[in-house]
């Protein structure tokens, strides 16, 4: 059995919070099944994570890593191992959004490696960020 998890079942899951929502999630989350977030989840989490229940951006990133590690986890569309090296690209600039190292990301798994951007911060790392001149 597979499907894609929603941004409700993986903050529960994180924060453990309501107990009985909580214990719905984890009985997902750490079955059988092989589950898939999309990056829209996975930017739709950090936000209510920071917003909702003040959770520091570094635990933030260390909540979701940890979470994308577990086996039956993947990033749908995307390669997982390319979704956490990008929610490590926020870490030391403290500057990068998760939306756009989640674009980073994708950007990695297209053949031009090419974004266009006018965020001068916008992370380059193996691709290139073009300003549309």
């Amino acid at each position: 059995m597979s499907g894609l998890l929603d941004t409700s079942m993986v903050v529960r899951y994180l924060i453990g919070y309501p107990l009985d929502m909580a214990e719905q999630a984890a009985r997902v989350i750490d079955g059988e099944a092989d589950l898939q977030v999309t990056d829209g989840v996975i930017m739709e989490t950090a936000y209510v994570l920071r917003s909702v229940y003040g959770v520091a951006r570094e635990t933030v990133e260390d909540y979701l890593i940890d979470f994308l590690q577990k086996e039956n986890i993947g990033a749908f569309g995307l390669d997982k191992g390319q979704v956490i090296q990008a929610l490590l690209i926020c870490r030391p600039s403290g500057r990068v959004s998760f939306a756009d190292a989640l674009l980073w990301a994708a950007a990695q798994s297209t053949r031009e490696k090419i974004v266009y951007s006018l965020d001068e911060r916008f992370p380059t790392d193996g691709i290139e960020v073009r300003k549309g001149r």
